[in-house]
């Protein structure tokens, strides 16, 4: 399969054209079930912002978060066949990130030392772009230093609901949390952030914790190659 180039664009969003496919997530899985492995990539285009989001609520570890994105892909090829429909693709999808991160999480928790001091590798959180707004960036950065912060549990909530937009149903689902347990959660974690920052949540979570395109490309490009490795191993 040839690899498409990255978009224009920046950021790594619903405008790819493999994205943009009029299908629904249902029917690309269904597609890619019955032998169609190269849609595999409509939905890893559609979804990878919030698989990164959600799997950097958890690992505030830049170098970790592609790893486990692809650890996330390719569970969810491997168990394809176990998607019901009951829910929405992108929740049943957000649950595996979720386990994935955690899995990590603990594994690391048990390997490392207590006395060890573990320096955390960052890459830029964004490639420059003239188009980029800096004062927007800024905010938004601020608002990312702010969530990082915040408790884990509190993390999650912040990230589902505002930065990803997930409605509460959606987000208490993903998290295994009753409506009304996530709202209390939502509640204490905005009292925990700045005045200053929660005021603008709202208007400025969709900017905060972007994926641009590149790493899109870089992560889909993977999850592929290790896709074909597995049909050849069959």
């Amino acid at each position: 399969m040839v690899m498409r180039t990255a978009p224009s664009s920046p950021l790594a969003s619903a405008d790819h054209p493999m994205a943009l496919l009029p299908l629904s997530d249902e029917e690309v899985v269904e597609r890619v079930i019955a032998g169609e492995t190269a849609l595999y990539e409509v939905v890893m285009r559609r979804h990878n912002q919030l698989v990164y989001r959600t799997i950097r609520a958890i690992l505030r570890d830049e170098s970790e978060v592609e790893e486990v994105m692809q650890q996330t892909y390719v569970a969810a090829y491997s168990n394809l066949k176990q998607f019901a429909g009951e829910a929405k693709f992108s929740t049943w999808l957000t649950r595996i990130a979720i386990n994935e991160a955690l899995g990590r999480q603990r594994r690391e928790a048990r390997f490392t030392p207590i006395e060890g001091v573990r320096q955390l590798r960052s890459e830029p959180m964004r490639d420059p772009s003239p188009e980029e707004n800096a004062s927007r960036r800024e905010l938004a950065g601020i608002l990312e230093h702010a969530i990082d912060a915040l408790p884990e549990s509190y993390r999650s909530v912040i990230m589902l609901r505002e930065v990803e937009g997930m409605t509460t149903a959606e987000a208490a689902e993903v998290l295994g949390v009753s409506d009304d347990a996530l709202k209390m959660r939502l509640h204490r974690a905005k009292e925990l952030l700045r005045d200053s920052v929660s005021q603008r949540v709202q208007s400025q979570a969709a900017d905060a914790f972007p994926f641009y395109a590149p790493r899109c490309d870089r992560v889909v490009a993977e999850v592929l190659a290790r896709i074909r490795a597995l049909e050849r191993a069959e």
